[in-house]
């Protein structure tokens, strides 16, 4: 069984205690907090609209309580926990691209109230980081 590197530690107990945090915050979110939610993703992703926002919100809870545990368990190989993080962050990022209020005209900047958004950035350097560091592991194995 291969085991975390030392060098992974901060970036996966960073990301995943934070996403494991967020996904349990709403875990049993309120109708207000579903239909926030989902509406900023269906701007984004029209194809959810036919989710219902509380089965949304359960669902991107799941996804957010999945991620964060595979980033904090020692013997989930990097190139795993690194595809759920890369994913996860890539769908974050998708979404501050698409919401135009999100960042500034014609531009990757983000606006005041894409600040919170443009910050998931990090976290698609720490996935692909693992992604990264587990297949040079493999080369040069």
């Amino acid at each position: 069984m291969t085991f975390m590197r030392a060098r992974e530690v901060p970036g996966r107990v960073a990301t995943g205690a934070y996403i494991l945090h967020s996904g349990v915050e709403k875990w049993n979110g309120d109708d207000d907090q579903a239909a926030g939610i989902h509406g900023m993703a269906v701007g984004a992703f029209p194809f959810l609209k036919s989710v219902p926002p509380r089965r949304f919100l359960k669902l991107l809870s799941a996804a957010e309580i999945t991620t964060g545990v595979a980033l904090l368990t020692p013997f989930v190989p990097a190139a795993v926990a690194g595809a759920a993080l890369t994913g996860f962050s890539s769908g974050l990022l998708a979404l501050y691209l698409r919401t135009p209020a999100l960042h500034k005209p014609r531009s990757i900047w983000p606006s005041p109230a894409g600040i919170g958004v443009s910050k998931d950035v990090w976290m698609l350097g720490v996935g692909l980081g693992l992604l990264v560091d587990a297949a040079t592991r493999r080369r040069d194995a």
